[in-house]
């Protein structure tokens, strides 16, 4: 099992920048793919970015290519998500997972998830 801790989200206007971090325990950060996913309000959650074992593959959701960016660093245990020009509809909690897959962007591939952490943008 690993454990994941999201951290930097918060509250900020449209067409701003966030990132996002996500520290990972417990397992050989290496041997996982890993997601970031988003709950908006009334929604279901959703994939946002994916990027595979070793950060040379990534998955992009259609709203969100070109302004987002996932990376990950193996010898931190984190993975990051840059947020760049903040919509409204990007509001939401935003959860990292960890998967055992090399790649994938199917949410029932990823086993052990964080808390999440709160994003919101004023429009």
């Amino acid at each position: 099992q690993v454990q994941l801790v999201e951290s930097g989200g918060g509250l900020v206007q449209a067409g701003g920048s966030l990132r996002l971090s996500c520290a990972a325990s417990g397992r050989t950060f290496g041997n996982y793919a890993m997601g970031w996913f988003r709950r908006a309000p009334g929604k279901e959650r959703d994939v946002v970015a994916v990027t595979s074992r070793g950060g040379m593959f990534t998955y992009y959701a259609d709203s969100v290519k070109g302004r987002f960016t996932i990376s990950r660093d193996n010898a931190k245990n984190t993975v990051y998500l840059q947020m760049n020009s903040l919509k409204p509809e990007d509001t939401a909690v935003y959860y990292c997972a960890a998967s055992p897959s090399f790649q994938t962007s199917r949410i029932e591939e990823y086993k052990d998830w964080g808390q999440g952490t709160q994003v919101t943008v004023s429009s």
